[in-house]
């Protein structure tokens, strides 16, 4: 199993609770009512579970939160959780209690007498994705992850649908890992190598260099990086679990490893946040490595452009003109305004190459839209409403948060250049929608294409359901889910 915790499914065994160590966890109906595992507990709690849910508090506790009973005297635990949760519950439902007992958990070992309640396979993974902590540059030697057992009455079956679960559990943690990393940790060299490692999981993956870049035209992605030591990459992850032939589905990360802004600096507090602005590459790679784990018979094809923005001697100027892979030049006005120049050339190869079925961009790109939307909702722009439409319901299905937003003309008349096809800003207003904009001059007419921009949800300063705060690894279920019902055979 991936992540800080392992996790069994083992026979439903009620005389083993006594002697159980750890911590000791039973699931509640919000009405109350105790099976067979909790009448056991109740009794050699004597009474406590039934205290409990006889009590106001207890109709206060919403499904998938839980009442810690503390010490049980004449027991093995150190305390038991009564975790609120229907018979059959949501998938939000039994995520949520997976969480809450993950929080109860702690540095314990943990077992949870979860009876015939469905959607087991789904509180494992809540336990598992809130259970994750990023500890690799901490000094202190860490503890050993104790592990949690799940009594179940079939758990075989249990076990067998969780394991494209925990396939995703691992996507999801990959991604927290390489946006949690710090720059000087996950240079582009770096990134590109750990992308590099998965060709083990069965991935195709190529590194293409700046030689290689350059004889391609990506003018736009090297602009970028010229001002960096940390040489510019492209690479490119194919996953071939589809038909032969059949087109696959385009999945374009940004990859800045750090942006300072270049020379249009930016300012010196909460810079240090800029770790994150390789976000949208992290997803990509993340949900690739998530599709090769559980065996996608489906065709992804992921594409990450990787470089660092910054100041220095050969560093990109606000004026200066490049020429696109495409063939558009593009009046660099913000050097700022970076991860829309990167996508360009990356998008633009990625549809030349690979002529896909669809194409779905990610990016931390723009301030703007952390202001319309906070840290609720990614934003979304699509060329394509039976796409776009998917991805939503794929989304919401996930609980992942995603707003769509407009286009238009008048937005995309906001990028006129005096000296070249386009300017890479078009001013304050409309910021997120303006850069929306920049990249669908980019898309072929005939590539249905979404745009997500993932600034205010891929890194946050406060926990959030199934993550401390930090990394968050949005968007790993939205597109896993995507791609299972719309691109799998």
């Amino acid at each position: 199993m991936p992540g800080p915790i392992a996790i069994s499914f083992i026979e439903t065994d009620l005389d083993a609770l006594k002697e159980a160590t750890g911590k000791l966890a039973v699931l509640v109906t919000p009405d109350g009512k105790l099976d067979p595992a909790g009448r056991r507990l109740d009794r050699l709690t004597r009474g406590a579970l039934t205290r409990l849910v006889e009590s106001d508090r207890w109709g206060k506790v919403k499904a998938g939160e839980g009442v810690s009973l503390g010490y049980p005297a004449g027991m093995a635990a150190s305390a038991v959780m009564a975790v609120s949760l229907p018979r059959r519950p949501t998938v939000e439902e039994a995520r949520k209690a997976g969480a809450s007992l993950a929080k109860f958990k702690g540095t314990e070992a943990l077992t949870l007498a979860a009876g015939s309640t469905g959607r087991v396979a789904e509180l494992a993974l809540g336990l598992v994705l809130r259970s994750y902590d990023f500890t690799t540059h901490k000094t202190a030697e860490a503890e050993e992850a104790a592990p949690a057992a799940i009594m179940v009455g079939k758990p075989e079956d249990a076990a067998a649908e969780a394991r494209p679960l925990m396939a995703l559990a691992e996507g999801v943690f990959f991604t927290r890992d390489l946006v949690n990393e710090p720059s000087n940790v996950l240079t582009t060299t770096e990134f590109a190598e750990r992308l590099a490692a998965m060709q083990a999981l069965g991935l195709e993956v190529e590194i293409l260099e700046e030689e290689a870049l350059a004889k391609l035209g990506m003018g736009a992605l090297l602009g970028v990086g010229q001002g960096s030591d940390s040489p510019s990459k492209v690479v490119v992850m194919q996953w071939n679990g589809g038909k032969a032939g059949e087109p696959p589905l385009a999945l374009v990360g940004k990859g800045v490893v750090f942006d300072t802004g270049g020379i249009s600096l930016k300012p010196a507090g909460g810079m240090e946040d800029m770790t994150m602005d390789m976000g949208g590459g992290g997803v990509v790679a993340g949900v690739m490595r998530a599709l090769a784990l559980r065996g996608a018979k489906a065709n992804v094809v992921g594409l990450v452009g990787l470089v660092e923005n910054m100041p220095g001697p050969n560093a990109q100027r606000p004026g200066d003109v490049v020429t696109s892979m495409k063939g558009d030049t593009i009046e660099v006005i913000n050097t700022d305004a970076e991860g829309r120049l990167v996508l360009a050339d990356v998008m633009w190869y990625a549809q030349e190459r690979f002529k896909p079925a669809g194409m779905i961009d990610l990016a931390t790109l723009t301030g703007a839209i952390i202001i319309a939307l906070g840290h609720e909702n990614a934003g979304v722009f699509s060329n394509n409403d039976a796409l776009c439409d998917a991805f939503l319901k794929a989304a919401k299905a996930e609980g992942e948060g995603a707003w769509r937003m407009p286009l238009g003309q008048a937005y995309d008349d906001k990028l006129k250049s005096r000296i070249a096809d386009m300017k890479n800003v078009g001013g304050r207003d409309a910021g997120s929608i303006t850069a929306a904009q920049f990249l669908q001059r980019f898309v072929k007419p005939e590539c249905p294409w979404i745009h997500l921009d993932i600034a205010g949800v891929a890194s946050v300063k406060s926990d959030t359901a199934l993550a401390p705060k930090g990394a968050t690894g949005w968007g790993v279920l939205a597109l896993d889910r995507l791609v299972r019902d719309n691109f799998e055979g």
